[in-house]
């Protein structure tokens, strides 16, 4: 077996990419996204990189996870929050500690960014598993509930 490998994503791993959140969009929410529409979100971010940045796991020369990492400014703590987002690990890969190293990668790399001020994630509110995963890792519940509004295509 392969031994897993954390890094930022490439272009070349779209594809990849792509095809987990066509997945993930399925799987956690029922919900069929508009696959030309989600290659060009996952494109945009390779092109403008204050967008956001994947991350991927990697066993041997096949992309096993993915995150992505959006970035939010916060006046009272002059810095970035970090926002972990359209978090994918393959089915055959699930339990094996995927996300959790994608997870300690990231969050190494917030540690060693002097404007970098901490992680954040939304998570649905059936997901109890991913909850879970989310509260062992040391992540806490924060306070915040999130509202959102979203225009439909």
């Amino acid at each position: 077996m392969f031994e897993l490998r954390y890094r930022e994503a490439r272009p070349a791993d779209s594809a990849s990419i792509l095809k987990f959140q066509l997945a993930m969009a399925r799987e956690t929410e029922g919900f069929e996204l508009e696959q030309a529409v989600c290659a060009d979100g996952v494109r945009a971010v390779f092109q403008d990189a204050n967008l956001g940045r994947y991350y991927v796991a990697e066993r041997g020369d096949r992309v096993v996870g993915v995150l992505l990492v959006t970035f939010e400014w916060s006046d009272w703590r002059n810095g970035r929050v970090w926002w972990i987002q359209s978090v994918f690990v393959t089915p055959a890969e699930r339990g094996k500690g995927i996300y959790s190293g994608l997870y300690r990668h990231v969050k190494g790399l917030v540690e060693k960014d002097a404007r970098a001020r901490g992680l954040r994630l939304y998570v649905h509110r059936s997901n109890h598993h991913a909850q879970k995963v989310y509260a062992k890792l040391g992540m806490s519940k924060d306070h915040y509930e999130i509202y959102e509004w979203m225009k439909t295509f």
